[in-house]
Order: structure tokens, then C-alpha cells, then sequence
């Protein structure tokens, strides 16, 4: 374990200096101290677990989710100003600098550094593929938020600065890498493990977006780009190892990675184990007084809670699931939190810290000051909180690909090819299983408002109001707004050490 250890701390100062001549030394010397202790298996282990801080609630979550209609942090009182950085993201007037966005990049380029260092020691074939679509998705969210993506293939000399990889250019690596690999990666694994169906779901991911890659302002779409997404859903579909789960919040669970029939690659969480920070999911949303006790931060917009029909199951229920609390009132206990909340085990109305009605409100500001702020915003438990497992670390594990999302890409690329019929067929079954009504008919606007309500706060929004032509657009508490926040700032510290890394434009 001390080797492990100190292993582990060499690579993480290896990913601040961004990979550049100063870390010759610390290269040298982890080659020195590690070479007959360290195993493929073992780092392969490490850059699963490095996906978890970007992603699980982590600084890429916020930067995809707080810059979208989705989701606010207000400034409540003295709680959550964080120097104004919250406000920032969600009003879009955020800087170089601004926390989360460096530390996304920064945690992106640590999983980049994670995966490519298991291939420096010999890893079986499977290995190789896993940690191979490891780094493709890490360059994949690096290419979605700056489109700069410092890669590097031979890890043993640093005396040169790692290229960037831009735009098609990056896309381009990205399903080539994925290509190769397809063969090697295994088919019947868990869903924490990559697998082809995982790579078939980025590569879709990939392809949908690649016309955003050329123009984020006007992209446009190759039909060959969409035939690919139609066919890699089909592929998917036809393994036959998914289907849509009649409660929705199963693939959410404690135990989803026995409940869930839709998770195709998701991030394991093992309660007194590894993993990442699902409990924070219901720790940003939850009052003081609730159980979980929370922060009492997070919060959707009205806007976005308005496009939920009442009888559609992703707008919250009462879900029996293993260790919920009693619940004697069946009370709300996932999805959209508003109105009064109750004590889950005793069913008693609860109070805020002055005693009153401890009720969410529609309304919400960046800026609370009222003496109703603890209350303001409707809150989303999207993950059932893990009662029966002790400490911080819970046993859901984090969905990044489902059936649902490779449903609704190929449904998107079959009306961006002029099929309206199949997509309807897609988007009626959807919403039929969800309890939703079926609707008549399906234009890219109704997609957009489908997709949000079925993959609210997964960490998609962003990317998906940039390739519909809506992220500039004003909403709640975000009046105005600038083309270059398309794209976010490469961070101060990475410009200063990577000569081949620009700033992106406006900044």
C-alpha cells in the first residue's frame, strides 16, 4: 500500500504541471520506486475511480448543469456565496478563473493521465480497451466544454508539451479510438465495467455532436453523422440486454445495479468501499432539517419543473425501495421536491430553522434575502438516498449511458434526417412507460423538453441546449448572454504551462 500510495501522489503532480518538462524528475523517480509494485489491474482500478470526481456531483457535473436552465445554486443569505462563483455559472458571467470550470478541466486531464498510464504497463488486451474508452470519454467532455484537448501517447518523456487536439480533429480520435477498441471490449459485464455497448453509447455522443464541434454557434448535420447514431442504437437494441424499467427510479436505487434494466455504463459506488459522491446528490438539495440533513443549496427552476405532466412518474412519487426510511405518509421521497415537507419516519410537518412551515417554493432568485430563503426553489432527489448503508460513501452507482438516452439520440438523429413517424414511435413508447400522455407529434422542440425530462440533473443539459440552438437564450435569472460562453475558458494555470493551448476566444 505505500507504494500505491505514493505512486498515487506522483501522478497527481504530474497532472497540476500538466504533463510538461518539469515532471521528467517525478516521472523518473515514479519509475524508479514503483516499477515492480504497480500492476495494469491496479491502475486501471485508479482511472475507473478518477471518473468519479468530475462526474458524481464533481466540478464537471456543476459546469454542465448550473449553466443550464436545469438548475440553480441562489446565494442564500451568507450560505453559498462562494465569492459570487455559483452565480457566475448560472448567469453566465464567469472568467478564466472561475473554480468549478478549472477544476473540471484540471480532474478531466487527471483521468486522461490515469487511463494512458495503465498502458505504459503492459495490461492484457481487455485492459488496454477499458482504459482506452476511459480516456475517450474524458477527451470527449474535454472536447464538449473548450474544444482544446491536450493529448499525450507516450507518457516517458516530458520535454515536449502535449498537442491539442481541436474540434473534427478531436471527434475524429475519439471514434477512431473507439473503433480500435470495439473488438477487445467485452460484452457481458457489469455495467461499471466499459463495454462495447458503453463505447456504442459514446460514439453515438460523439457523432450527435460532432457538427457542434465544427460550429457551436451554427452547427449543422451530416447525415452520415446521424445514420451512424441510428445504426449504433440499433446495434445496442439489438443485444437485447436492456429494457425500459417500469419505475423509473430504478435505475437510480441503492441497488440499481440489480433493479436497473437500462444502465449501460455507469460509475460503481460500494457503501464502506470506493466510489465517488452520490450522497452530496441529496446533500446540495436537502434542508438542515430533512433527513438526509443537508446543505440546503441546490434548487430547479419553475421553467423547467412547468414542462412535467402531473401523472408522468420522473416528476416525483412516493418509491419503496431497501432501507427508505418508514415513510407511514407515502410522502414524496424522489424526483421534484415543492411544497411542505414532512419527517419521513414520523410523517410530522416540518419547520425551517425559525419554525415555519418547512414548504419549497416555485420562486427562487440568485440572490436570497427575504426571510423565507431557506425555503425558496423546488428541490430534485434524482438518486433515493441510502439509509441503510452507514457513512458517506452510498451503493448507487451513477448513471452516465441508459436505454433511455440512446432511445432519444436515435429518435433526434432520425427527425434531423426528415423521419417524423419513427421518432414519435420512440418518444410515445418513452413516455408511455414513464406515465406520461402521448403526443401527437415530435419537432426537435418537443425532443428537447423530452430529453430534459427525462435526464434532468444527469449531467447532459449543457450539451444538449448548445446543440438545439438554446443556450443563449435568456431564462430564469439568466437575462442576457454572450456567444463566446459556448464554450468555456481554458484556466489560467493550464495556458501558463502548455505553450500549444490558446485561450478561447472572448476571454
Amino acid at each position: 500500500m505505500k507504494h500505491i500510495k505514493t505512486f498515487l501522489c506522483l501522478v497527481l503532480t504530474l497532472v497540476v504541471f500538466s504533463c510538461t518538462k518539469l515532471d521528467e524528475k517525478f516521472r523518473s523517480e515514479l519509475e524508479q520506486s514503483n516499477s515492480n509494485t504497480i500492476t495494469a489491474a491496479q491502475l486501471l482500478s485508479s482511472a475507473y475511480s478518477d471518473l468519479n470526481g468530475p462526474f458524481q456531483t464533481g466540478d464537471l457535473w456543476h459546469v454542465s448543469q448550473h449553466t443550464s436552465d436545469e438548475t440553480i445554486a441562489p446565494t442564500r443569505g451568507p450560505d453559498w456565496d462562494d465569492n459570487g462563483q455559483w452565480r457566475a455559472l448560472h448567469a453566465h458571467t464567469w472568467n478564466a478563473d472561475q473554480g468549478q470550470i478549472t477544476g473540471a478541466f484540471n480532474g478531466l486531464l487527471s483521468t486522461q493521465f490515469s487511463a494512458s498510464n495503465v498502458l505504459q504497463f503492459n495490461p492484457s488486451p481487455q485492459q488496454a480497451a477499458e482504459a482506452r474508452f476511459i480516456r475517450a470519454l474524458s477527451m470527449f467532455a474535454v472536447l464538449d466544454g473548450w474544444d482544446q484537448v491536450p493529448y499525450r501517447e507516450d507518457l516517458k518523456s516530458y520535454k515536449i508539451s502535449p498537442k491539442t487536439l481541436k474540434g473534427k480533429e478531436a471527434a475524429d480520435f475519439i471514434i477512431s479510438e473507439l473503433n480500435a477498441i470495439m473488438s477487445t471490449l467485452p460484452d457481458n459485464v457489469a455495467a461499471y465495467v466499459a463495454s462495447k455497448n458503453a463505447a456504442r453509447a459514446l460514439l453515438m455522443k460523439v457523432y450527435l455532436n460532432k457538427g457542434v464541434f465544427s460550429n457551436r454557434a451554427a452547427p449543422t448535420f451530416d447525415p452520415a453523422d446521424m445514420n451512424q447514431v441510428i445504426t449504433l442504437a440499433d446495434q445496442i437494441i439489438a443485444t437485447n440486454k436492456y429494457a425500459l424499467n417500469s419505475n423509473f427510479f430504478d435505475n437510480f436505487a441503492p441497488d440499481n445495479d440489480v433493479r436497473s434494466t437500462e444502465n449501460i455504463f455507469t460509475l460503481r459506488n460500494q457503501g464502506g468501499g470506493g466510489g465517488g459522491n452520490v450522497r452530496g446528490a441529496a446533500f446540495q438539495v436537502s434542508h438542515y432539517n430533512m433527513n438526509p440533513d443537508g446543505w440546503n443549496g441546490f434548487a430547479t427552476l419553475s421553467a423547467f419543473y412547468d414542462k412535467f405532466e402531473a401523472n408522468d412518474q420522473r416528476i416525483g412519487r412516493y418509491y419503496a425501495y431497501p432501507g427508505a426510511l418508514p415513510n407511514p405518509g407515502k410522502r414524496v421521497n424522489v424526483g421534484f421536491l415543492i411544497g411542505q415537507q414532512y419527517n419521513l419516519t414520523t410523517d410530522a410537518p416540518l419547520t425551517d430553522r425559525k419554525g415555519n412551515p418547512l414548504s419549497f417554493t416555485r420562486e427562487v432568485k440568485l440572490r436570497e434575502t427575504g426571510d423565507n430563503l431557506e425555503v425558496t426553489g423546488i428541490r430534485v432527489i434524482k438518486y433515493p438516498y441510502d439509509y441503510a448503508t452507514q457513512g458517506d460513501q452510498k451503493n448507487n452507482d451513477w448513471a452516465i449511458f441508459r436505454l433511455a438516452d440512446v432511445l432519444l439520440m436515435k429518435a433526434e438523429a432520425q427527425l434531423r434526417t426528415g423521419n417524423t413517424a419513427g421518432p414519435l414511435l420512440i418518444v410515445n413508447g418513452l413516455r408511455l412507460n414513464r406515465g406520461a400522455s402521448v403526443l401527437a407529434s415530435v419537432d426537435l422542440n418537443q425532443l428537447l423538453d423530452e430529453r430534459g425530462r427525462e435526464l434532468y440533473w444527469e449531467g447532459w443539459r449543457r450539451q444538449d441546449l448548445i446543440r438545439f440552438g438554446k443556450y443563449l437564450q435568456p431564462w430564469q435569472e439568466k437575462p442576457t448572454d454572450n456567444p463566446k460562453n459556448l464554450l468555456f475558458p481554458i484556466p489560467s494555470g493550464q495556458l501558463a504551462v502548455n505553450e500549444n493551448l490558446t485561450q478561447n476566444p472572448g476571454y
